[in-house]
């Protein structure tokens, strides 16, 4: 969702409730990620809420030097820190089990697009779409099965559209780290839609 953001914030700042949930719907998703990433699933929804609460406190400071998404980043990034006091999270680069393996690095180009596309990819019959259906879950429980690290970094890149460096900054892990989680993370999913092309199961 794109977001103007002076005139957001201007309703922002009158109160406007509908402007809220507008800010609430283009960010939570990327906020919780955010959250995941540092402090674990179980406490993200904790710092969300707090991230929140200091934003709408300090909303009369924003001054614009960046978008509000990343200020309102920024800020779930700092308030997770802070929960975990000074213990700094080690970035680790474990795989815990895929569901089906692994695929080779070949099958899928440099931008993270498939070299040749798995068979079967554009049918629209009642049967594809229901089988379009099942896949999505099946995604959906392979992102559940990686590392909440992997899992953060390639939410943010390709549900919110982050910047690899701009993951790096809000995460605090180098840009190699990044793209190693980035990269297998993606083998996983892909993984995943290839075997369920090739058997129609998750």
């Amino acid at each position: 969702m794109q977001i103007d953001d002076s005139e957001l914030l201007s309703r922002l700042l009158a109160g406007d409730q509908q402007a809220f949930r507008t800010l609430v719907a283009a960010c939570q998703g990327a906020m919780r990620a955010v959250a995941i990433a540092i402090v674990g699933s179980a406490q993200a929804d904790e710092v969300v809420q707090d991230a929140w609460l200091a934003a709408v406190r300090n909303l009369d400071g924003f001054q614009g030097r960046s978008s509000l998404k990343t200020w309102l980043l920024t800020i779930t990034a700092n308030t997770a820190k802070t929960r975990l006091r000074r213990i700094r999270r080690e970035v680790s680069l474990d795989d815990p089990p895929a569901p089906h393996g692994s695929i080779d690095d070949n099958r899928f180009a440099a931008d993270g697009h498939w070299s040749w596309a798995p068979f079967a990819w554009h049918e629209d019959s009642p049967e594809a779409l229901l089988a379009e259906e099942e896949l999505r879950e099946c995604l959906e429980r392979t992102l559940a099965s990686l590392s909440e690290l992997q899992r953060s970094v390639l939410l943010l890149r390709e549900r919110q559209g982050l910047e690899l460096e701009e993951i790096c900054n809000l995460l605090e892990v180098s840009l190699s780290n990044v793209r190693v989680l980035l990269h297998r993370a993606r083998l996983k999913v892909f993984a995943t839609v290839e075997h369920f092309e090739e058997t129609g199961e998750c």
